[in-house]
């Protein structure tokens, strides 16, 4: 008895190991966690007993002070950081700087590789930015508000993706690809905008530091320097450079990711050679009897696993290994630091009020997203498609490709980044969080009504022509 209930719960512990790993690798996991991070980070905010522990936990102060005999400051380093800075300007540097890996990726043997293949999705990703941006300017044009236009222009393709993959084959894959190539090229365009308008007042000494390391950096990767390490550090000077430059030092990330080397360490055939030779001295090795893998054997494995590790690109390898910690801690902590509105009054939740002075934040913020973003979409894809600019995606209604650029107005994370960016004014950044969170919500549910409602049509219509 003692034995079988030890036998059921080591079952139930390797059951739950596989359900635990089977969650982490499904596509819509991290939306889920990032979900369940927003509602963490508003009961943080809002209950009495956590909101003022948590208010100050984001605005403790991290500098390092190194005080002179007089008792004055003579050097603090970083300037100003507190943990949510710490947050917003170093650790997603990191989430940067794996979007600049997946760009690279996508740009040099992906859906943006070619004209062809780039000119619908990068077309549909502008009128998506240009449009939520028009939206805004409309109900904030002339009020301090007005510099939060880029606010509704991104995407979140996290939560995006996710729920295009807990549709299943409602949605045709060349959408699934269309709406991730359009995510990517969305990522692009909104780093420009974060890049060119809204940065501080720039130190053209750090930037041009920067640049020239960079641009060692670039020439040692000419010279066919594929060693992590001699990218990584020089990464580390390029954002303490970038973030007392006035650039945010979030790009640093991207401009790395530039950087990084896509081509392996070796090539094909010494790949096969050396690893034929390996194999061949791992099964000479002394074996006693049935003790693989014995001392020798894990030796010449672990051989393998290197020379594997090293045919390769760096870049790939990156971008592979920081995925789960991008999607699984990076940007969880980015929700918890930043969709905590302390919900002061029920003025807050209404998106929709209008006032001369700061104009409706809400209202530019929510239509941006929940109308602006499918409506630039649609627009753009169909002047490319009617103009023989581009082609229609394989087995894609027009309906459909509405439904999925719905999906494009979930903003959430790049847009929470640029909300704390546009505005200095708290009272600004909070109304602006609302929106977004609210704005998000609704373009998934919108989307996800139309693309249940026109899969059923599309299933029906083709049951009756048969």
């Amino acid at each position: 008895m003692r034995l079988f209930s030890m036998y059921r719960w080591v079952r139930e512990r390797h059951m739950i190991g596989i359900r635990g790993r089977n969650f982490l690798e499904a596509p819509w996991a991290g939306g889920v966690v990032l979900l369940g991070c927003v509602i963490v980070a508003m009961l943080l905010a809002n209950l009495p007993g956590t909101s003022l522990y948590y208010r100050h936990l984001l605005e403790t102060d991290l500098s390092l002070m190194v005080h002179s005999p007089d008792g004055l400051i003579d050097w603090v380093f970083p300037r100003g950081m507190t943990v949510e800075k710490l947050i917003n300007d170093g650790l997603m540097v990191i989430f940067f700087f794996a979007v600049g890996l997946e760009i690279k990726r996508e740009i040099v043997c992906g859906q943006l590789s070619s004209a062809r293949q780039a000119i619908l999705p990068v077309l549909a990703a502008a009128g998506g930015m240009l449009a939520p941006a028009i939206i805004f300017l409309f109900f904030n044009h002339g009020t301090i508000a007005a510099n939060g236009w880029g606010i509704p222009t991104a995407t979140d393709i996290a939560f995006a993706i996710g729920i295009l993959s807990m549709l299943g084959d409602r949605v045709p894959v060349s959408l699934k690809i269309f709406l991730t190539a359009l995510a990517i090229a969305d990522d692009l365009g909104a780093i420009l905008v974060i890049a060119l308008f809204y940065g501080g007042q720039v130190q053209i000494s750090c930037l041009l530091a920067a640049w020239v390391i960079m641009l060692a950096v670039y020439f040692m990767k000419e010279m066919g320097e594929k060693r992590m390490f001699f990218y990584l550090v020089p990464a580390v000077v390029i954002w303490g450079l970038f973030y007392y430059s006035g650039v945010h030092s979030a790009i640093s990330g991207v401009a790395m990711a530039m950087l990084i080397p896509m081509t392996p360490r070796y090539s094909k055939e010494y790949f096969a050679h050396k690893m034929r030779h390996l194999k061949e001295l791992m099964l000479a090795a002394r074996t006693s009897g049935d003790d693989f893998p014995n001392e020798h054997h894990r030796f010449y494995m672990r051989r393998m696993r290197l020379l594997a590790a090293d045919s390769v690109g760096m870049s790939y390898r990156l971008e592979h290994s920081l995925a789960p910690y991008v999607t699984f801690l990076v940007m969880p902590i980015f929700a918890l630091a930043n969709a905590g509105v302390e919900i002061t009054s029920p003025e807050y939740l209404n998106i929709f009020h209008y006032s001369s002075e700061i104009g409706s934040i809400g209202m530019g913020i929510f239509f941006g997203l929940v109308v602006g973003k499918p409506l630039g979409i649609f627009l753009a894809s169909w002047g490319a498609v009617k103009s023989g600019l581009a082609e229609l995606p394989e087995g894609a209604t027009w309906r459909m490709l509405f439904a999925v650029g719905c999906l494009g107005g979930i903003g959430f994370t790049m847009s929470l980044f640029v909300d704390s960016l546009a505005f200095t004014d708290p009272d600004l950044v909070d109304r602006g969080k609302i929106a977004i969170l609210m704005g998000s919500l609704a373009a998934a549910v919108v989307g996800c009504l139309l693309i249940l409602i026109f899969s059923g049509k599309n299933r029906r219509t083709r049951q009756g022509g048969r």
